[in-house]
Formats: structure tokens, sequence, C-alpha cells
């Protein structure tokens, strides 16, 4: 980041997104870099510190990660499908 300060799209009910993705073109018009940043709690101490009293977005090196949707009538350890032997 070059100290420019972007823009952040909230979502319908007021909220910033939970992930914010950053591209940087690469070197001499390359792939670009993704940069990924995860929004967490600010909390400060004293005694109603399980309030939050901000947010901040944290910098994830490691990426997104992408999960599969559960759903219910999926067994563990089948995938996302559900089509797991009997």
């Amino acid at each position: 980041m070059d100290g420019r300060v972007l823009p952040v799209l909230l979502g319908p009910t007021g909220r910033p997104p939970k992930y914010y993705e950053i591209p940087v073109p690469g070197p001499a018009g390359g792939r670009p870099v993704i940069h990924v940043y995860r929004l967490e709690a600010v909390t400060g101490g004293g005694r109603w510190s399980v309030l939050p009293r901000g947010w901040r977005y944290v910098y994830q090196p490691e990426g997104r990660q992408r999960r599969t949707p559960r759903w219910p009538w999926s067994r563990p350890g089948t995938g996302a499908g559900g089509t797991g032997e009997r």
C-alpha cells in the first residue's frame, strides 16, 4: 500500500465486508497480487471489554480461506455434496 485511503463499500446493513481484497498490479504487467484483510473487533480494557469499541482490518498473509457450505443432510468428511459411501 502506498498510503492512500481506499473507500470501503458498506453492505445493506451498514457494516463493512468481513474480508477486503486489494489487487496490486504485478511487475511488468504480470499477474496481480491480491492482499487480503480480515475485519476484527477492537476490544478495550475495563469492565465492558466484551463489547467491541470499533472495527479494524488485519492483514492475512495466507489469504482468504475458502470454505464449502455445510449442508444439514451431509455427513462429516463427505464434502459439500454429501455423496459419501454407506
